[in-house]
C-alpha cells in the first residue's frame, strides 16, 4: 500500500476554509502568519490602482461597497451594482469573510488600462480603494477565491461631469 502525506492536502483544506468565511474571533496560527505576508504582498505587489483612503476629485464622492459572508454562507459584494463617475474612488471594505476585488480581463470588453486584483482583505474594516480613472462604461469585477459562488459585481462609469 502507498503512504500519501495528509500534510498538503490539511494545509489546503485550512486555506479553503478560511477563505470561505468561518467564525472571524478564532483564528488559526497559520492564518495569523498568513496575515502579515499578505500584507505586505498588498504593498508591493497590487497595482497603483487600488490603495487606501484615497481622495477623490473635487466634487467626486467615495462609493462605499461592502464584502461580505452572510450568516447563510453566502459570499457578497453590497451593493453589488452601482454607477461611478470618473474621478470618485470606491472603497471597498471588507465586513466579514476573506475577500479581494477583480477586474477580471476576460469578464470585460475593455482589456487594457484595468487594475490589476486586489490584495485578499482578511481582517473586518480592512480597505481597497479604487480611484475611477477608467474609461466611461460598463464594467464587471469578482472575487476571485468566490466568482463560482456568484460574488460578482458591475460597474458603470459615467464621465466626470
Amino acid at each position: 500500500m502507498r503512504y500519501v502525506n495528509p500534510t498538503p492536502i490539511i494545509v489546503a483544506a485550512a486555506f479553503l476554509l478560511a477563505a470561505c468565511g468561518g467564525n472571524d474571533k478564532e483564528q488559526s496560527a497559520s492564518e495569523s502568519a498568513a496575515q502579515p505576508a499578505a500584507a505586505a504582498a498588498a504593498t508591493t505587489s497590487s497595482s497603483a490602482a487600488f490603495g487606501e483612503n484615497l481622495t477623490p476629485d473635487a466634487g467626486g464622492k467615495v462609493i462605499e461597497v461592502h464584502l461580505l459572508t452572510d450568516d447563510q454562507g453566502n459570499n457578497k459584494f453590497e451593493p453589488n451594482q452601482f454607477e461611478a463617475h470618473q474621478g470618485d474612488v470606491i472603497r471597498f471594505t471588507l465586513k466579514t469573510g476573506v475577500h479581494n476585488v477583480d477586474f477580471f480581463a476576460d469578464s470585460n470588453t475593455v482589456k487594457a488600462g484595468l487594475p490589476a486584483a486586489s490584495a485578499l482583505l482578511q481582517l473586518p474594516g480592512q480597505t481597497a480603494d479604487l480611484k475611477v480613472t477608467l474609461a466611461p462604461g460598463k464594467y464587471y469585477f469578482q472575487c476571485d477565491p468566490h466568482a463560482a459562488l456568484g460574488m460578482k459585481g458591475h460597474l458603470e462609469v459615467e464621465a466626470k461631469e
